[in-house]
């Protein structure tokens, strides 16, 4: 596990139901706090830590998309591509097409031909309907509704409880509010909230 907060908590209970082992963890110091009795590496970027990491299979579980996907680049480079947490009670369409590096949490829907980015985030109970796109590094909190056709850009960020009209577009680095009804496209950097959506910045 690449960081150890509450993000990472979900993502190790997703491997272990999976029956997969989760050892040991890399983070900035070591936390007092460790529910999962891991073993502390160190941080990711001492070359010490990546040789021992070329043993392992990684998962990236920050939070932050920013941090994430600075993480994502560098290690994929040296240790090739993340493992995905996907949650045994998920549901993923067969034709949906999924990239590295992703957390898929319990109860998620992913209908067909639906594309999730690299290192994006569907959390729990998440719908993405048909032929959603979901751009890399992007977060959909839980119970989202995102209709058919909907594209998220990368790095943005879908509030729980929000719902999104079928074959809206919303931008790179856009926030939606928590129970935002999204009705119409929105453009890059966005705040949203409010049923219907308003912006806010």
């Amino acid at each position: 596990m690449i960081g150890y907060s509450g993000h990472a908590y979900v993502a190790a209970d997703i491997f272990l139901s999976a029956g997969r082992s989760v050892t040991a963890y890399c983070d900035k110091e070591e936390k007092g706090f460790n529910p999962f009795n891991l073993k502390y590496l160190g941080p990711e970027s001492d070359s010490s830590v990546i040789e021992i990491l070329k043993e392992y299979d990684y998962f990236i579980a920050l939070g932050d998309h920013q941090i994430r996907k600075r993480i994502f680049y560098i290690l994929q480079t040296v240790l090739g591509v993340s493992a995905n947490a996907v949650h045994s009670s998920a549901i993923i369409a067969p034709s949906a097409q999924l990239a590295s590096g992703i957390f898929i949490a319990a109860n998620a829907t992913i209908n067909p031909l639906a594309k999730i980015g690299n290192g994006a985030i569907c959390n729990t109970s998440c719908s993405i309907d048909h032929e959603c796109v979901i751009g890399d590094f992007a977060h959909i909190a839980p119970g989202a509704v995102l209709c058919g056709n909907v594209k998220i850009g990368e790095g943005s960020f879908v509030g729980a409880n929000s719902v999104i009209r079928q074959g809206i577009t919303v931008g790179k680095d856009v926030m939606i509010g928590a129970g935002t009804v999204v009705v119409k496209d929105i453009p890059d950097g966005a705040l949203v909230a409010g049923n219907p959506q308003k912006n806010l910045h």
